[in-house]
């Protein structure tokens, strides 16, 4: 029948993201089980009957990876439903952004072979390097972290909950790809009204001088923006 309503099995993705080793990496698990089997995947499953969808997500990141997802930065970044999206059938995919600072290595469990950690490959994502339509996922919620860098507090999500001017802009060029003046970015984050809160404490590197540790402050949105680069405004 022409107008006959599809019924969609309904699906959460995970696009992990943290920052090793001063590069910007995603969470993969290798599929152990049909499709794409052998392939590397972003972390999901299948919502359950009667389950909420942030259930979902905390549950499937617990099962695939041993990570605790409620210690995580979470967010859902859009819906994907394009017919022939996944061979099983009519599955919808509501995919999650979540981030934390300095992740633990993860443990693969249920149809994940292995989990990993692997460095962000912008070139690869061009080219068939996830299963599904995995690459588009985690295009957008790079994109989506890359955006909300600029007018929000998110980065302080990436760090931990003491931190550095330094530590801070190493988010920022990680996420951001590019190097930013350690000086004119010291400036503009601390005009920034709520964006960061000094705690008086210092850091003693093995050498150079202490650095001021500061903590996130009470601001939702920042005024004004930490606007990109590679956006010609900065």
């Amino acid at each position: 029948m022409p107008h006959q309503p599809t019924a969609f099995r309904i699906a959460i993705d995970l696009a992990v993201l943290t920052i090793r080793d001063g590069h910007l990496a995603v969470l993969l698990i290798e599929r152990g089980q049909p499709p794409f089997e052998g392939r590397v995947a972003l972390p999901g499953g299948f919502v359950r009957a009667g389950e909420d969808l942030d259930d979902t997500a905390v549950r499937e990141l617990s099962e695939e990876t041993g990570l605790d997802g409620r210690t995580l930065h979470l967010e859902q970044v859009r819906t994907y439903a394009t017919p022939g999206r996944d061979p099983r059938g009519a599955v919808a995919s509501v995919a999650y952004l979540a981030i934390a600072p300095d992740l633990p290595m993860p443990m693969a469990g249920t149809d994940a072979a292995r989990a990993r950690w692997e460095p962000v490959d912008h070139d690869r994502l061009s080219h068939g390097w996830l299963a599904f339509d995995h690459d588009i996922i985690l295009r957008d919620a790079l994109e989506r972290a890359r955006a909300k860098l600029e007018y929000s507090p998110l980065a302080t999500a990436f760090c931990a909950e003491t931190f550095t001017i330094g530590e801070l802009r190493a988010v920022y060029e990680a996420v951001w790809q590019v190097r930013l003046d350690p000086r004119n970015f010291h400036r503009k984050v601390t005009g920034v009204s709520g964006f960061v809160v000094p705690t008086g404490a210092q850091r003693n590197p093995p050498t150079g001088r202490p650095a001021a540790l500061y903590r996130r402050g009470n601001a939702t949105l920042l005024h004004p923006a930490m606007l990109r680069p590679d956006n010609g405004r900065q």
